[in-house]
């Protein structure tokens, strides 16, 4: 006949399981599950699970206002794609960019067509003999 697990052990200190830390109730957790989490397991659940810190529920969708994200593009790469392409008129919009910034230097007289653009991009493009148009 089979002995209990427990009587075969009877003698160990450890019961099979290691260190004699290792076994003992919920006590040396803190507690069962998410017990204590407010109060003395704060730096636990904060380590462990810092997404439940913090605010929670529900918000309305409608007050989340989405920001609409700018595709720029800065003169040094737009004088780059010129020259690649053979081009001298440059529309941005069809490129896939809305805004044209103004990092660079600009050596070719480029007309450029932009929703948006800095000052300094206007002011570079116009001392090289370029013209930029506001779609």
């Amino acid at each position: 006949m089979k002995r209990k697990k427990v009587v075969k052990q009877r003698g160990h200190r450890t019961h099979g399981w290691g260190s004699p830390k290792k076994h003992r109730g919920a006590g040396s957790r803190g507690g069962r599950g998410h017990a204590g989490s407010k109060k003395h397991k704060k730096v636990w659940v904060a380590k462990n699970e810092p997404d439940r810190i913090g605010k929670r529920g529900f918000h309305s969708l409608r007050q989340k206002r989405v920001k609409p994200r700018i595709r720029a593009i800065n003169l040094r790469d737009l004088e780059k794609i010129a020259l690649k392409k053979g081009l001298k008129e440059i529309d941005l919009k069809a490129l896939g960019y809305d805004k044209l910034l103004g990092t660079g230097q600009v050596t070719q007289k480029l007309t450029v067509k932009a929703d948006m653009f800095s000052p300094s991009a206007k002011e570079k493009l116009e001392k090289a003999g370029g013209k930029l148009t506001k779609i």
